[in-house]
């Protein structure tokens, strides 16, 4: 075989393998991102997520149109995929500013409407994004805990964004936890090392007319695993 009949052969062979990968991408989608390109990014990420890292079928209990909140303990850099792997709709993810900002992927957390963060300077901007994202009838996700937190860390009190924007805009609030992820407690390592990832659908927590320091209270018991938490009224 001439080295030009080896470049013909491995260039079919890898425009059929990007057609292959571009019609599994293309099957597995579900989220609408409304564009083609995050669209096959969406069904590679579930092909990902079930396939390398054993995530078994979960559907996020969504309402099919408006807003909803989405809240989930903290574990590693892998969560945010697993989230929406899980989700019928796109997540509009809160993220502090320093990851918003790492090199590179700046470009894919604006594209898919990643909501930074500046807890130092000014974090009410997110939060009025947040707000409107919310009224627009959009779906923010959020780390109440604020940065990869462990079950076997030292307690820490959870952020009052999540309870706020529910107390303020009525939208449901579904907490999840996530669990099976190998080398947790870290960003990069998780998305290398296959683990067996779960992730567990806790009781909605519909429309809130209480107090949101209450509700924050049932949340942080809800993400620890506390069994407390799943009780109390709205």
């Amino acid at each position: 075989m001439t080295a030009d009949s080896t470049v013909t052969l491995f260039l079919l062979l890898a425009a059929v393998l990007l057609l292959w990968l571009e019609r599994a991408c293309r099957s597995a989608r579900q989220a609408e991102w409304g564009g083609f390109w995050l669209n096959r990014l969406d069904g590679l990420n579930r092909l990902y997520c079930r396939h390398y890292h054993r995530l078994p079928p979960v559907n996020l209990p969504l309402p099919e149109s408006g807003a909803a909140i989405v809240v989930s303990n903290h574990i590693s850099g892998l969560d945010p995929l697993l989230m929406i792997a899980a989700s019928r709709r796109p997540l509009r993810f809160m993220i502090a500013r320093e990851q918003y900002d790492r090199f590179g992927l700046r470009w894919l957390f604006r594209a898919v409407g990643c909501i930074p963060v500046d807890r130092t300077t000014n974090p009410e901007k997110a939060m009025r994004a947040a707000f409107k994202a919310l009224r627009e009838g959009e779906v923010v996700a959020l780390f109440p805990h604020g940065k990869i937190h462990l079950d076997s860390d030292p307690p820490r009190k959870i952020k009052a964004g999540a309870a706020r924007l529910a107390s303020i805009t009525g939208s449901p609030v579904v907490p999840l936890r996530i669990c099976g992820v190998r080398a947790q407690g870290h960003i990069f390592r998780p998305l290398i090392l296959r683990g067996d990832a779960v992730i567990e659908v806790l009781p909605v927590i519909e429309s809130w007319t209480g107090d949101s320091e209450v509700l924050n209270q049932r949340i942080q018991g809800l993400l620890d695993g506390v069994t407390g938490g799943r009780e109390g009224g709205e």
